[in-house]
């Protein structure tokens, strides 16, 4: 009897110390604070911008944070991203935060539709949001085709909004009239859902609200989640800078540089390599961009007419032809009504001007040089003066040249003590003619 009392007390015992461990694990472990990923996107809406927010999406929901910030301020850019991104928001299981920020920045054109994607729409003061009308990428629109955009966009941003329980008719306003609210006016029409001075504020006053993820509703739990900040690594910064259009603009001049600094003069090899890796950096931003292929034809007609100057005497026809041709493909090179999509004439003037000066430079030095006589080598004699050491006859005859006594021929009778000139070169003999005296 007293061993099986032993035994229960020992199995309590046991039971109280498994009781104590799960207590403590559970407050060790399963109390700690997840932690909230944020992320800035600054710029355009492009498949740069696309594939970091999605692989930060990826990342988020793999480490189960608490939620995703993305800090916001774009003027906008490609419909195909955009739509990338809202997909991806709207299939995350981790709660996704856009937050317009910090002071001075905005949610335009496609900015606004990530927004209201967003699960908690939230803007820092100071910053606006609106502006969604289409823009042409790519192409100029006719009437209907501007129509079918508009309309296309105007449902799409209706549908975000009213998933998210936001206003639609503001929405539908913002892609159909290009209407835009500050941060006040923005909350007060119930366009986001919160204004917060800072990151901290915000993840603190968004605390407790219940959000609808593709997992499901969710209750945020962001007061004191510690905040992973996930900046663009070096290889997504260097391909969101090249694919701006005044730097895919300029790699693909430089491009064209090399590679006619290579041809003109073999085996200089850096400027070969070089233009071709500015030009498949150019083809690489080019698809990112709204291009116009018969720009980039223009430019390269203005590239031709600037060699043809220097073999056709054209009295400056064809540089202005070249110049002409460049400014127009350059401004035609980017078909997009969107400013930040386009180049400015601040850069193109410049850029057509020394372009026009490089390759007529450049061509001319070559051409001059190949047009030269040869200093060494066995042409170098040719056209060659020197001197009948003795009569010279088509049987034979001695010359002298440069201090050096050659074997020779003419066709004609020539007296010794004439001046010569070499014509060919056969073998050690060498043929020559009288030199006409001026």
């Amino acid at each position: 009897m007293h061993k099986t009392e032993m035994i229960k007390k020992r199995i309590t015992v046991f039971i109280l110390l498994i009781a104590s461990m799960a207590v403590f694990s559970s407050v060790v472990f399963g109390g700690q604070k997840k932690q909230a990923l944020a992320i800035k996107v600054n710029g355009v809406i492009n498949p740069v911008a696309s594939e970091f927010i999605s692989k930060s999406i990826i990342k988020a929901n793999a480490m189960q944070a608490s939620a995703l910030v993305i800090e916001l301020d774009t003027p906008g850019g490609l419909d195909a991203s955009m739509r990338n991104i809202v997909k991806d928001i709207i299939g995350s299981n981790v709660p996704v935060i856009v937050y317009v920020s910090p002071s001075g920045a905005r949610a335009a054109s496609a900015g606004v539709f990530i927004t209201l994607a967003a699960h908690v729409a939230a803007m820092a003061p100071g910053t606006n949001i609106g502006a969604a009308h289409p823009v042409s990428m790519g192409g100029k629109m006719d009437k209907t085709m501007s129509e079918k955009a508009t309309n296309d966009a105007a449902a799409y941003i209706k549908s975000l909004a009213q998933r998210t329980g936001r206003n639609a008719v503001w929405a539908e306003n913002a892609v159909r009239k290009s209407v835009s609210a500050t941060e006040t006016e923005a909350l007060k029409e119930h366009i986001v859902d919160i204004v917060s001075k800072d990151l901290d504020a915000l993840l603190k006053e968004i605390d407790g609200r219940k959000v609808t993820t593709a997992a499901g509703e969710k209750t945020l739990k962001t007061a004191d989640a510690p905040i992973t900040r996930t900046e663009m690594d070096m290889r997504y910064k260097i391909l969101n800078f090249i694919s701006d259009p005044s730097v895919a603009y300029m790699l693909m001049l430089l491009g064209f540089y090399g590679l006619f600094f290579e041809f003109t003069n073999p085996g200089s090899i850096f400027p070969g390599v070089t233009g071709a890796i500015f030009l498949i950096l150019a083809f690489y931003s080019f698809q990112t961009l709204p291009v116009n292929y018969a720009g980039i034809l223009l430019i390269i007609l203005a590239i031709v007419l600037f060699i043809l100057e220097i073999k056709i005497i054209s009295h400056g026809v064809l540089t202005i032809g070249g110049i002409i041709a460049m400014v127009i493909g350059s401004i035609m090179l980017f078909d997009s009504s969107a400013p930040f999509l386009r180049i400015s004439l601040s850069l193109i003037l410049p850029a057509v001007i020394v372009t026009a000066l490089f390759f007529t430079a450049t061509f001319s030095l070559a051409y001059t040089a190949l047009q030269r006589k040869p200093a060494t080598g066995v042409e170098s004699l040719i056209e060659t003066e020197g001197k009948a050491v003795t009569d010279i006859t088509k049987d034979g005859g001695i010359a002298a040249l440069h201090g050096e006594v050659w074997s020779a021929s003419s066709d004609e009778i020539i007296k010794k003590g004439e001046r010569i000139e070499v014509i060919s070169l056969s073998g050690l003999q060498i043929k020559v003619k009288k030199k006409e005296v001026v």
